[in-house]
């Protein structure tokens, strides 16, 4: 990984921005939670995904590991360009506080969206013309199968691919040839969306840049079932000629769940990616390093082995171990970008070829700070502070983590797998390790260890800054509900994230530790 350097950080997805229209957007809240991090001493921001949200509206299983999110589009730099009139506009609901009401954003920001195409449609400069042609060519390879793709799903009333007339759903040229015709002002929209938020996206980046802060992006490994991708490349999965997959990704059972994680991706056929030298592979990584500067790696276990599961299988109890690409595709990553900006999600069951893998290419892997302190897990010990490498990046905790107050007091206790006992004795580990007493802020227990870490960079969830409890969790693993990915935070939260009681502190930490 390049640019290595002591430095902080903060995992926010963009979603989780406070501001109007009901969901974080990449205007100017995106840009003033820049200048805060900035201001606390932080310089890195890592997001999760940033694909249209599939399944369950998790970033993981998105619609097109290529495309960004609709609903992450700002609508201020629309009225600004004289894309929007406020006439243009619905009346809004009555947005929730603290939580992003999915099918509502969808519903109102869509035909906000819709609004903004037709208005450039009739009004845009030649100018503005010109880029979004010039985007449409450049980004052609993985555009126009989307824009379809997303016209036929909305056609076909959002069912999977699999389920659409036959022709479609298998690619038959003639049918793809009717539906672009059919669906041309659908296909257009489409395209729209994505260039203004490419156009967003590269201007916010480009905000970080200026004010020392770079980002770290994330890539699942897996490809969702029900996905452009799939459906425009279906020869790169295991696939029956009906289009279903044969076997789905997972994990076996773990910290988060006693059946494991069924996630149904379908898994690579790796002799055809092979084949081809990667070149799906590559184009989907140019794609991340145009957007971020580091990439994580979600899964990197799965280039060893991934977990592989009959799709008629209820749970992920019962799947084998399948060898993956290896070193053979980091060689071919290498080779393509002359360096390997990746953190490797190591996180889980990981045997040492894992290990070994991450070391000769020179990865940083991951230490989770609430993974540091159980006597029931022999390999707890890796994420313990005194444990931590240089080549890492540590976490108070992840996405898929309680809160920081809320894992060390035990206050999620229908979600906490630890039982009362194992609470406690992990509660007093920690704060003997740390030297404080019971009445520290929790967060600021955890903090200080994090920033303290050997590792370059230190990580914390904003929830973590802000010390709030399970009711921010973003993701809860094995679960789908209303509860998961939906968490944001209110305009209070965004005034004490600039307040001296959050900054100051942390400015310290910072310095303190060497990470200024």
């Amino acid at each position: 990984m390049h640019e290595r350097e002591r430095c902080g950080g903060v995992l926010a997805h963009p979603t989780s921005l406070w501001g109007p229209h009901g969901v974080g957007a990449l205007g100017p809240e995106a840009h003033a939670f820049v200048d805060r991090m900035r201001a606390a001493g932080l310089r890195r921001w890592q997001v999760l995904p940033l694909g249209p949200a599939g399944h369950g509206h998790s970033p993981y299983a998105a619609l097109s590991v290529f495309a960004g999110s609709p609903w992450l589009v700002s609508l201020a730099p629309l009225f600004e360009a004289g894309w929007l009139a406020p006439g243009d506009l619905d009346a809004e609901p009555d947005w929730p506080e603290g939580r992003v009401d999915f099918a509502q954003v969808e519903a109102w920001k869509g035909r906000a969206l819709r609004a903004a195409h037709e208005r450039f449609a009739r009004e845009a400069s030649d100018a503005d013309r010109g880029a979004l042609a010039a985007f449409c060519h450049d980004a052609r390879d993985w555009l126009d199968d989307y824009a379809l793709f997303m016209s036929l799903k909305q056609e076909a009333g959002g069912a999977a691919w699999t389920d659409w007339h036959r022709p479609l759903a298998r690619r038959e040229p003639e049918a793809l040839a009717a539906a672009r015709a059919r669906l041309a002002g659908e296909v257009d929209l489409h395209r729209f969306v994505q260039f203004v938020f490419e156009r967003q996206w590269q201007a916010l980046r480009a905000h970080a840049h200026r004010t020392g802060v770079r980002l770290i992006g994330d890539l699942p490994l897996f490809a969702a079932h029900d996905s452009a991708d799939v459906w425009a490349h279906p020869e790169l999965f295991h696939l029956d000629e009906e289009g279903q997959a044969r076997v789905v990704a997972g994990v076996p059972p773990d910290y988060f769940s006693a059946t494991g994680q069924l996630w149904g991706n379908p898994v690579y056929r790796w002799s055809a990616h092979r084949a081809t030298g990667y070149a799906w592979w590559l184009a989907r990584l140019a794609r991340a390093l145009g957007q971020v500067d580091f990439v994580r790696l979600d899964h990197f276990r799965g280039l060893c082995a991934a977990w592989h599961v009959r799709a008629t299988e209820p749970t992920a109890q019962h799947g084998r171990w399948v060898r993956g690409p290896g070193a053979a595709f980091l060689r071919a990553v290498r080779e393509r970008f002359g360096s390997l900006p990746l953190i490797a999600e190591d996180l889980g069951t990981i045997t040492e070829d894992v290990y070994a893998l991450r070391d000769r290419f020179d990865l940083p892997g991951m230490r989770v700070l609430q993974f540091g302190f159980s006597d029931e897990d022999p390999k707890s010990a890796l994420h313990a502070p005194h444990n931590h490498v240089r080549n890492a990046v540590a976490y108070t905790g992840t996405h898929d983590n309680d809160t920081a107050a809320s894992w060390l007091l035990g206050l999620d206790r229908e979600h906490d797998p630890r039982t009362e006992e194992e609470r406690g004795r992990e509660r007093a580990r920690v704060l003997a390790y740390a030297g404080a007493h019971t009445d520290d802020p929790a967060h600021w227990v955890l903090l200080r260890l994090l920033f303290g870490s050997v590792a370059d960079i230190a990580v914390a969830p904003v929830q973590d800054l802000l010390g709030l409890g399970p009711e921010a969790r973003m993701n809860r693993p094995g679960t789908v509900g209303p509860q998961n990915w939906s968490w944001r935070l209110t305009d209070r939260d965004a005034a004490r994230l600039c307040s001296d009681e959050v900054t100051a502190p942390l400015r310290e930490a910072v310095g303190r530790y060497g990470r200024a």
